[in-house]
């Protein structure tokens, strides 16, 4: 065991503060990581300008691997399958683990002998999420008797039946045989030679052999940097109450399902919603207002900066989010640190961030009992806003205990120390998280 910080060499080919999604983990629980660790990042080279903008020095604190030969025209190739539009994610992640071994290549070439000759203590590949992407570092590491940690790795939510026209909306043909990407070069080697395996979500665990569940850990995909977040819902809620979405207008997220099931009480007076997003889905969103005659209760926002989107969040009371194929949840754990309550789907990753302490899960099934019952859930409460305010403050209290990205750290580093000394015991968290957990 190192008598000093462990020695990292943390490898995430998408970083960037700059960015949402991947990026964002990439760079959030990255640093994170390094405030704990002697952590040196690797990562692509399109991330090089924001993270010297963020203030980090290359060489020092990052290097940055020009893989752009193979990567340019794979990421032409996907947006050009995808039609240009926000679908399409499968085949572009598939398409993204394709270009994924060339920066290893040009990454080995780079630390293969500082590994060799163990300058690191642990190796670990935060990038790419998707377990579809393997790592031929894993067997490098291994023949160096370096710990290779892989994770935490997302996705593979099924499409739930009854949404088989929303699947093909979403121009989702990999998916149907998506499984098949067990059967890849480097799946099996991949999860043999690493030391630790993190999985951001039951699917995922779901999906890995039981012959390598004894090195998984269950790990969140998604945090929150407090930070971040410096205003706070002050508002207590009353009629009418304010619903807010939050996403991609894409046919999973739901939108339009909302919209069916909040028409009513719109109708009624004791609603406001606000929809900010944008996406190949918002033509049928103006019909559906249109139809409703709603359109004086509901505000289209479009896209917006984060910033400006903390000050939507700020003024809500409700994020209704009836996405059905969610892998993470960011903008669930975003809308509980500032006390907003959610309503999600029973499914997903939302699913393991909400519990009934701090909002409401509604049921999965077929479009139209999805619809019903979130009419249930917004309809009660807009007729009794009063419950909004303890729940609101049990998120916010789930969010600041289990998931922000410092807490995510100092679980990474448990691990690290499980694989650098002998005899240490190994960590255990209960998936999903439980409400009265105190690990952290």
């Amino acid at each position: 065991m190192p008598t000093d910080r462990i020695r990292v060499l943390l490898i995430a080919e998408a970083c960037n503060p700059q960015w949402t999604s991947v990026p964002l983990v990439g760079w959030s629980h990255g640093r994170a990581i390094a405030d704990l660790s002697d952590a040196h990042l690797v990562t692509q080279v399109r991330n090089r300008t924001a993270l010297l903008a963020a203030g980090l020095t290359e060489g020092r604190d990052f290097t940055a691997i020009d893989s752009e030969a193979v990567a340019r025209p794979i990421y032409r190739l996907a947006t050009w399958l995808r039609g240009g539009r926000q679908t399409g994610w499968t085949t572009s992640t598939a398409l993204g683990a394709a270009a994924y071994p060339y920066f290893e290549h040009l990454l080995w070439r780079r630390f293969g002998r500082e590994i060799c000759q163990k300058r690191f203590d642990v190796v670990h590949r935060l990038t790419p999420l998707s377990p579809t992407a393997p790592s031929w570092l894993a067997s490098r590491c291994r023949a160096a008797g370096v710990p290779f940690v892989l994770g935490p790795l997302n996705g593979g939510v099924p499409w739930p039946p009854g949404f088989d026209p929303a699947r093909r909306q979403e121009r989702e043909w990999l998916s149907y045989v998506r499984d098949a990407y067990r059967l890849l070069p480097g799946y099996w080697p991949t999860r043999r030679d690493a030391s630790a395996i993190l999985i951001g979500s039951r699917d995922t665990w779901n999906q890995m052999p039981r012959c390598f569940h004894g090195k998984c850990f269950y790990l969140p995909e998604n945090a929150i940097d407090p930070q971040r977040f410096p205003l706070q819902r002050d508002r207590i809620a009353q009629k009418p109450i304010r619903v807010i979405f939050i996403g991609r207008l894409v046919p999973y997220k739901g939108a339009d399902m909302l919209l069916e099931a909040a028409a009513p009480i719109l109708q009624s007076g004791a609603m406001t919603l606000q929809i900010i997003g944008d996406g190949p889905q918002l033509p049928q969103l103006r019909r559906v207002i249109d139809r409703e005659n709603i359109a004086a209760a509901v505000q289209l926002i479009g896209w917006t900066e984060h910033e400006q989107l903390r000050r939507y969040l700020a003024q809500a009371d409700v994020l209704a989010f009836p996405s059905v194929r969610e892998f993470g949840g960011a903008v669930v754990l975003e809308a509980m640190a500032m006390g907003v309550t959610p309503i999600v789907v029973n499914y997903g990753g939302p699913a393991e961030l909400v519990t009934p302490s701090c909002g409401y899960l509604v049921p999965i099934g077929p479009p139209q009992q999805i619809i019903s019952h979130f009419r249930q859930v917004l309809g009660t409460l807009a007729q009794d806003p009063q419950p909004l305010g303890s729940l609101g403050a049990a998120a916010q209290e789930r969010v600041r205990r289990h998931f922000t990205w410092q807490a995510k750290a100092r679980r990474v580093i448990e691990i690290y120390q499980w694989l650098c000394a002998p005899g240490t015991p190994k960590p255990h968290w209960p998936m999903p998280t439980p409400d009265d957990s105190s690990q952290d």
